[in-house]
């Protein structure tokens, strides 16, 4: 999977240890998934059902704490051709309110495919609706895969830094 350019929403410098934490940002809920210290591998951790923005920020912080998050990563949801739709824009306005309220660095990986690839992956549950919610925090265990693997071969994209 080709990667999309990685943003780097926070002015704290990107830790080279430390587990990451990565989402798989939804209208509905988000999945999510989480390093290892080393940042070699990716689980699945946690489906989030949304309330409100400040419930779920407050629930991710959480989360973060508990798991000793040092860095975020936000599946960024571009069109199959790479171009920028709602859901993309909703997805980069998320990550900065992140950033802005964990004060940890957020960055954002190109997601393109990963809900597919997640589907490939077979589950236990029969019923397909507990399928597609299993999907959520296994897609996003994909997007840290990936991101993992482009940190790992020094294949990091080109990088921006938003303005304070």
């Amino acid at each position: 999977m080709t990667s999309a350019p990685q943003a780097t929403l926070s002015h704290h410098p990107a830790n080279s240890s430390g587990r990451i934490l990565a989402i798989d940002y939804g209208r509905k809920r988000f999945g999510l998934a989480v390093s290892d210290e080393a940042r070699v591998t990716a689980r699945p951790l946690a489906i989030l059902e949304r309330t409100n923005r400040r419930d779920d920020l407050r629930r991710l912080r959480l989360v973060a704490r508990e798991h000793d998050v040092k860095q975020i990563v936000v599946g960024l949801p571009l069109r199959l051709d790479g171009t920028t739709g709602d859901m993309a824009k909703e997805a980069k306005r998320f990550a900065t309110r992140l950033a802005q309220h964990l004060g940890v660095t957020v960055e954002m990986m190109d997601e393109r495919l990963t809900s597919w690839e997640a589907a490939q992956i077979p589950v236990s549950s029969k019923s397909r609706a507990a399928k597609k919610v299993t999907r959520d925090h296994v897609a996003a265990a994909v997007i840290l895969r990936d991101y993992l693997a482009a940190q790992s071969e020094n294949k990091t994209p080109t990088r921006s830094r938003r303005k304070s």
